[in-house]
């Protein structure tokens, strides 16, 4: 059913608005590999590539963020891992994407705001490469999601609820631009409306046990639309529930 009121779209930005699978992730991936081999070392614990390849892969799952398990396990300062783990000799040159974003997000009616568990350098940094900026009221970086001086990055729903709270938005007025399903599925579960950006995830390095066919023919219930590419969101405004009565 359309709203009468304009949606707030909280959108995310690595493998939504751009392809972070072929060059930026596997940076992030190596550059995380090399700071965690450092910290397992330093404190005495297994530092072969095999356990530093699991636990980055581990901590991302159950936290939705790699940091937070190192925050919580190894004691790691958050500046210092997001610091090591985004450090790019040519970051403009790794960006792929597609063009005419920003067009596409015009057509969007409300507010947009970005909602991204990237830092804020790096993410600063691409949106205005991308030459988004101008769309988007805020952005929301990973730093700035403490809830009680709590780090709190998506998939936590304390953070969500109090970012709806402080845009005075009910959740059923939301909808969510994602590529992470666990962000998705937390997000609808609170009514928030949800948008499932596929086309990047072929190549994402964190599912790589998806084959190409298990992405493409999965539709979670929690999901309202699924998309190949924001270019889609336009056309299915009507699903989303983002048109105003007349």
């Amino acid at each position: 059913m359309a709203s009468n009121t304009t949606p707030l779209w909280l959108f995310d930005l690595d493998n939504t608005l751009h392809n972070a699978s072929h060059a930026i992730f596997p940076a992030i991936n190596a550059n995380m590999n090399r700071y965690m081999t450092q910290v397992f070392a330093q404190g005495g614990h297994p530092s072969d590539e095999a356990t530093v390849n699991f636990l980055r892969r581990h901590y991302w799952r159950l936290y939705g963020a790699t940091l937070l398990g190192m925050v919580r396990h190894h004691g790691v300062r958050i500046d210092d891992f997001l610091h090591e783990a985004h450090r790019f000799d040519d970051l403009p040159n790794m960006v792929r994407a597609e063009r005419g974003i920003g067009r596409w997000l015009r057509q969007l009616p409300g507010r947009k705001i970005l909602l991204t568990n990237a830092p804020q350098r790096y993410s600063r940094q691409l949106v205005r490469h991308l030459g988004l900026h101008r769309h988007f009221s805020q952005h929301i970086s990973i730093e700035s999601m403490q809830v009680h001086r709590q780090l709190r990055p998506k998939p936590s729903r304390l953070m969500l609820r109090r970012l709806l709270a402080r845009e005075k938005v009910k959740p059923r007025d939301c909808i969510l631009v994602e590529d992470t399903v666990a962000n998705l599925k937390t997000a609808r579960e609170l009514g928030v409306r949800t948008a499932w950006v596929t086309q990047y995830m072929i190549g994402d390095p964190h599912l790589a046990h998806m084959s190409a066919r298990r992405i493409r023919d999965r539709h979670p219930a929690y999901v309202d639309v699924k998309v190949s590419s924001v270019r889609q969101l336009p056309r299915r405004l009507a699903a989303l529930g983002a048109l105003r009565k007349k």
